[in-house]
């Protein structure tokens, strides 16, 4: 087989891609054998010095890369005539200790788990495009080696409308750039009508509607991205969909600081506390609730609320569960589980809800009727 001579830096580039995609901690290399891998795929000969030399400039560069040392007895050699030196009395071989480097692999950012876990992440959003789903996957994908097996087989059982907007990544982009400049934003808000396509919402005269806001913080919550802002027009906090959002402007203007907020408190936003209290992504005030449920749901209440919560009055079917949390969001949460849920404090609330279940059940009566 003929080789054609390539330039020596390129035997460091190709023993870097070797070991990205040859090795982990489960498939590691000898220096023969990046040798063996560099004589069939790349056409390129190199001594195992030579190998050896490139390795310890990519680990001076600051690439992870683990190795076995062994120290072994091997027979001196004459420089010049390369003969084995052998002792004078006896005439046995002259031996030296010397080190012999093997197992090598590349250390990665992410453990195959993880990137599973990446990868199962976007393949269960139902809100990320169906094409940037797939590159994303493949970027991921090329983060490990030839040996990692993920679930994108299944991309292709995914429907091609994962979401109707496109502009989804665009958005997030600009919306990280606004909230780093503090800047107020502008944009439309679209909703699904009977036609099963997004619409700008409209004023009640027909023209578009236009959103001023200054946004704080995008977080993901069930599958669904969320901008934290504040309306310009109020003086407290709103979420709105990311995927729902069009034509987004950043404005001159700078943005309202949170502290400023009367609803903040006059205090830094709190995600980790926010996300807690809003656990549908409502917007509405927050508030300390009391609720009696059923004993198999305090999983439920758990998962929903977190380990925050306070629970008292336990008997053998039902306790008493108080937190802190969104207004609407504890109603959904009440109405989704009704009966087994029910709003003792505050009595307003308890009565909003009672309302509500009475007009639900008017309109089931009318029906039969």
């Amino acid at each position: 087989m003929m080789y054609v001579k390539q330039p020596k830096k390129l035997l460091i580039i190709n023993i870097l891609d070797i070991l990205r995609k040859y090795t982990d901690e489960d498939h590691r290399l000898s220096q023969k054998e990046i040798a063996d891998i560099l004589k069939n795929e790349y056409g390129m000969k190199a001594e195992r010095r030579a190998i050896r030399r490139n390795l310890m400039n990519l680990m001076d560069c600051g690439y992870d890369i683990e190795y076995s040392e062994t120290i072994r007895k091997v027979p001196v050699r004459d420089k010049k005539s390369g003969k084995v030196l052998r002792d004078n009395e006896t005439g046995n071989p002259v031996m030296e200790e010397s080190e012999l480097w093997s197992d090598f692999y590349l250390k990665r950012e992410f453990t195959n788990g993880e990137l599973r876990l990446l990868i199962d992440g976007l393949l269960f959003s139902q809100h990320i495009p169906y094409s940037q789903c797939k590159e994303l996957i493949e970027k991921l994908e090329n983060l490990s080696n030839i040996y990692f097996k993920s679930r994108s087989r299944y991309i292709a059982t995914l429907p091609e409308g994962k979401t109707d907007n496109k502009q989804l990544f665009l958005n997030i982009e600009m919306l990280d750039e606004a909230i780093h400049k503090q800047h107020k934003i502008s944009f439309e808000y679209v909703e699904y009508l009977t036609d099963k396509k997004l619409h700008a919402k409209r004023r009640a005269d027909g023209s578009v509607r236009e959103y001023i806001i200054t946004p704080y913080q995008m977080v993901a919550k069930e599958g669904k991205y969320y901008l934290i802002c504040n309306y310009d027009k109020y003086d407290d906090v709103s979420n709105y969909r990311i995927d729902r959002i069009r034509n987004i402007k950043i404005l001159d203007e700078k943005g309202k600081p949170f502290q400023e907020l009367e609803w903040s408190g006059h205090r830094n936003l709190d995600l980790a506390e926010y996300m807690k209290e809003h656990v549908y992504m409502y917007s509405s005030e927050d508030v300390r609730v009391t609720f009696r449920i059923v004993k198999p749901m305090i999983t439920d209440v758990i998962d929903l609320f977190g380990k925050d919560v306070i629970f008292s009055d336990e008997n053998e079917t039902h306790v008493t569960v108080s937190t802190k949390t969104n207004e609407r969001a504890m109603l959904q949460f009440a109405k989704n589980f009704a009966p087994d849920v029910e709003i003792l404090k505050p009595e307003r609330l308890r009565d909003e809800l009672r309302e509500e279940l009475e007009r639900a059940l008017e309109v089931y009566e009318m029906r039969n009727r």
